[in-house]
Formats: structure tokens, C-alpha cells, sequence
């Protein structure tokens, strides 16, 4: 298992730091942990680059998980809606189950 320490920026000006920290994980299959403790600062970018590096991650069928998410990152995940996927909600996101929308459509009854 590898283990990498997360900024305490997570602010659009540090995203590439973040992209350049997390890139040499990207393809390692071995599980990996991201400790989110020392996490203070957040914008919705490195919230972004956060989520599209754990699903990448998870379609390769490898392993992430965020450990000891910081209240600031917690908070920040939970108000942009990527708490369960990233993990940081104390809900493992491989026990949910999808949710189905079905959209109105010319076929079920809807007219444009």
C-alpha cells in the first residue's frame, strides 16, 4: 500500500501541485491512501481533480481511499456533492447503489 500526504492548499492556484503529486499514482496498482488531514484550504477545483483521480483510479480497478479527511475537506466535499465518492462521509461508496433517472421523453408520454 502506498500512502501520499495531501497540501493543506487545495485552492485553484495549487491544483497542478496537486495534479503533479498525484499523476506518478495514476497507473500503481498497488492501493493507495491519501491522508486529508493537514487539508485547510479547498476550492472546488482540487475537488474536482481529487474526484476525477479516484474514479480513473477505481475504472483501472485500483484502489483510493482519502483517510482522516480534515473538517475543512469533509465539509468541502459534502457542499459540492462528492462526499460518498471520494469517501470522506464514513459511507464506503462501493455499499451504493446508483440512483435512476428517467428523463421525460416523445416515447413515455412527454411532448416537447
Amino acid at each position: 500500500m502506498n500512502h501520499l500526504t495531501l497540501q493543506t492548499d487545495l485552492g485553484i492556484e495549487r491544483v497542478a501541485e496537486l495534479q503533479a503529486a498525484l499523476q506518478p499514482h495514476l497507473e500503481d496498482d498497488a492501493p493507495l491512501q491519501l491522508a486529508g488531514d493537514r487539508v485547510e484550504r479547498v476550492h472546488a477545483a482540487g475537488l474536482q481533480l481529487l474526484h476525477a483521480f479516484v474514479r480513473d483510479r477505481a475504472a483501472r480497478g485500483q484502489t483510493t481511499t482519502i483517510t482522516q479527511a480534515s473538517p475543512t475537506l469533509a465539509a468541502a466535499a459534502r457542499q459540492l456533492a462528492l462526499a460518498v465518492s471520494l469517501g470522506v462521509d464514513g459511507t464506503d461508496p462501493a455499499d451504493m447503489q446508483p440512483e435512476h433517472t428517467t428523463l421525460p421523453t416523445a416515447a413515455n408520454g412527454a411532448t416537447a
